[in-house]
């Protein structure tokens, strides 16, 4: 390992489980993050400064100004730009070690196997269920590791899919709502922090996957930051 990258990474590296070893694992991953909103901002922010070798991000999306009291890798320079575009821009400047991949386009069923197959591990921060079953039964077709999570009010949840022979998400939930049907932070609203804390436990989660460390399976993370309250669920 390069001087330079012993220097940047050593706070990791000195965690007796993660360790060079760790780190080299770390900076051999590629990993998909679809959306570069309010889940995936803190997600890029954390693979990219852990070092993620190569990171790809999928958002179709423009920046808006009401957007930036949630997804804090974008600015007010980058209103009116591409997701994509100012998420590269942010890994850019924090970590120019990692090989950023964009993809300003939809995730669709005519696409997403062959994004999907480009990665080894694909980290769901989009904010419709129609997306998220496509990835889902994308991820279970081609056996990627799924890291799921969703954000609404004060609440959200955090699960790990498809991972070493785990179940998926139509396992707990077999069928999506109609997307239409469904309330979502455009309506109800979501206060910022609150993607940073569940966009973290994601992010964690996957480094946690990457260095082999242990992961619960079969378990969804429920939390309720209003009354303070985390919950976890078998199935």
């Amino acid at each position: 390992m390069k001087e330079d990258h012993f220097s940047r990474y050593s706070r990791q590296i000195f965690i007796e489980e993660i360790g060079l070893e760790g780190q080299k694992k770390i900076m051999a991953s590629k990993v998909l993050v679809i959306g570069a909103g309010g889940l995936g901002s803190p997600i890029i922010q954390y693979l990219a400064a852990a070092g993620v070798g190569t990171l790809g991000i999928a958002d179709f999306d423009e920046v808006e100004l009401h957007n930036l009291n949630r997804q804090i890798i974008h600015t007010e320079s980058s209103v009116g730009l591409s997701k994509v575009k100012s998420a590269e821009t942010f890994v850019e400047n924090l970590n120019h070690q990692v090989t950023f991949t964009g993809l300003e386009e939809k995730i669709n069923e005519n696409n997403a196997e062959e994004i999907i197959s480009q990665y080894d591990i694909i980290v769901d921060g989009s904010d419709n269920f129609s997306t998220r079953y496509l990835v889902n039964d994308t991820c279970v077709k081609l056996k990627k590791t799924l890291v799921y999570g969703s954000i609404l009010g004060f609440s959200g949840q955090v699960v790990v899919f498809n991972y070493n022979g785990s179940k998926n998400l139509r396992d707990i939930f077999p069928e999506p709502p109609f997307d239409e049907d469904m309330s979502d932070c455009d309506s109800l609203g979501v206060l910022g922090a609150l993607p940073g804390i569940i966009g973290s436990m994601m992010a964690l989660q996957t480094l946690k996957i990457i260095t082999d460390l242990p992961v619960n399976l079969n378990q969804l993370t429920l939390v309720d930051t209003l009354d303070w309250r985390f919950q976890t669920i078998d199935f």
